[in-house]
């Protein structure tokens, strides 16, 4: 009686094993043939191909590894400053001796010394994604960013770099220099150019040979660093008026509010759940701006600790600190963009944006604030 169920049951079992057979036999078939080939050539043609295989290899593991490991990673990043510390605001002078210029000591930048560093993870303790060769000629043609695979990091990558840009440019614009008539400060001026350089450069470009990404945002790194060295020595200065606070607030706060309208977009228009292959690049660039300008946020509470005070803003940073934290929290083994009324798949770019927009919400208080 249950013969025929059984015999249905197994047939349909024989073609499931026929068609991943077939499957894997179509993706084996390029190898296999290539095998058969490299094995009646000559020993000088095998050495040679032998030698590319290799280099390709080599090429592709340490991409891998580039791509999986996150060297550093730290949310808690911030803390390890102890900005709470210093009790000066950037520029002020806190020491002075003999009467001389070069015996002043300044406070120098929070905001600088972060941006700093953050480049300095992206580029020197971690591999730059974006300008690898292979990362550039994705998967058979197809750009990585349209995968499920070795992307995340880049997208990461590229969302501190947008926080560190936007404060580049306000450091060489407005808080490292005395009001818009003054000079502005060489090291800052060339810091925001290279950090405006294409994030996908390598050794070629379409004008030929020329300096790759990570190496431009290393002489970014030097010439922050060099700033911050000349306002410990008060041969610059760093304006930390309450007008300078905020508008780098209100610049934060359009950055990630255009951030947020990105993943509202995505979560509306392309939620396919799990297979929404570039819903993972849309929350891990935003996560790396979470990442970033949490640590910048503590670096300019350090350089305008007086006017935090002035302004009675202690309680709302907080509350705003507290915002980062929540958000840098949820890091998914896989980032799914279901129906934000599903029950099967997660919603985590609707579960991100969130978090961008109270992050925002409390930028605005701030500003509000700021404004009185």
């Amino acid at each position: 009686m249950l013969d025929p169920i059984v015999n249905f049951v197994t047939l349909i079992f024989q073609w499931i094993g026929r068609g991943l057979g077939f499957a894997i036999g179509v993706i084996l078939w390029p190898f296999m043939w290539a095998g058969r080939w490299y094995v009646q050539r000559g020993w000088i043609l095998k050495a040679i191909v032998g030698a590319a295989l290799l280099v390709l290899i080599g090429l592709y593991g340490n991409f891998f590894y580039a791509t999986q490991w996150w060297n550093n990673f730290n949310p808690n990043y911030p803390d390890t400053y102890s900005f709470d510390k210093r009790n000066v605001s950037a520029g002020e002078q806190v020491a002075a001796g003999a009467g001389t210029d070069t015996a002043k000591t300044c406070g120098n930048s929070g905001i600088a010394q972060v941006a700093a560093d953050l480049t300095d993870f992206n580029v020197n303790q971690n591999a730059w994604v974006s300008s690898m060769i292979l990362y550039k000629l994705g998967l058979f043609g197809i750009d990585w960013d349209s995968t499920p695979f070795f992307d995340n990091k880049a997208s990461f990558q590229r969302g501190i770099n947008q926080a560190v840009r936007r404060t580049a440019t306000e450091l060489a614009d407005n808080l490292g220099r005395v009001r818009t008539t003054s000079q502005i400060d060489s090291n800052l001026q060339e810091a925001r150019g290279q950090l405006q350089y294409d994030e996908s450069i390598w050794y070629i470009s379409r004008n030929g040979m020329t300096a790759t990404t990570p190496s431009v945002y290393r002489r970014a790194i030097a010439n922050l660093r060099a700033f911050n060295s000349r306002l410990e020595t008060c041969q610059t200065v760093f304006d930390a008026r309450a007008d300078n606070l905020k508008q780098y607030i209100d610049r934060i706060a359009s950055d990630i509010g255009s951030t947020s309208a990105i993943l509202k977009d995505r979560a509306e228009h392309y939620n396919n759940g799990w297979f929404d292959f570039r819903a993972d690049d849309r929350y891990w660039f935003a996560y790396g701006q979470l990442y970033a300008y949490y640590g910048l946020m503590k670096g300019a509470q350090a350089d305008f600790e007086d006017v935090i005070k002035e302004k009675h803003l202690q309680n709302l940073w907080d509350t705003m600190d507290q915002q980062f934290t929540s958000a840098l929290r949820i890091q998914p083994f896989i980032i799914a963009n279901g129906r934000e009324d599903g029950w099967i798949f997660p919603t985590h770019l609707t579960t991100m944006g969130f978090y961008v927009l109270r992050v925002r919400s409390n930028l605005v208080e701030i500003s509000n604030v700021l404004t009185q």
